[in-house]
């Protein structure tokens, strides 16, 4: 072991406890986001490579950096989406204590998480099929439905908000 390695531990570790401080419940499927980014980009990027293998005549298929660049805003976006959901949870709870009411602190930030977790996974199981794998049919209909729940859920709350 380095030397430099115990304190690198270290400062990951203050690190993310920080991290995991501030955006408390949000900490775990942020965490899980930023995986399945990583996991849909490059499953993205294998379906791509499989489909120009499997049709090498035809230039639409196979990866492009203009793909992958628009895949990476993309990603950026929702990272966005989520500070956005935070910051509305944030004035609502401001809005509400002042009429003595106790708002949970993520309501929104959480949904729209949680909203693109199950997204990227719909992605995921999307890419494995075009790579060739036997995607269970019932994998997919599984997480559109719970992405469809969550839909429901943003809107009954949004209704409630009004």
């Amino acid at each position: 072991m380095k030397a430099s390695e115990p304190a690198l531990q270290g400062a990951v570790t203050v690190a993310l406890s920080w991290i995991a401080a501030r955006l408390g419940v949000l900490f775990a499927p942020v965490i899980l986001l930023m995986v399945m980014m990583a996991l849909d980009y490059v499953s993205g990027m294998l379906a791509s490579k499989a489909e120009a293998i499997a049709h090498p005549e035809d230039p639409a298929y196979g990866w492009s950096s203009r793909k992958g660049i628009l895949g990476i805003l993309k990603k950026v976006g929702y990272m966005c989406l989520i500070v956005v959901a935070v910051g509305l949870d944030h004035i609502l709870i401001q809005a509400a204590a002042p009429l003595g009411v106790d708002l949970p602190k993520a309501i929104f930030g959480l949904l729209v998480t949680v909203w693109m977790v199950l997204n990227e996974m719909l992605s995921i199981v999307e890419n494995a099929g075009r790579m060739g794998a036997p995607v269970p049919p019932w994998l997919a209909r599984c997480v559109a439905s719970l992405k469809d729940k969550i839909d429901q859920e943003a809107d009954k709350e949004a209704d409630a908000d009004e």
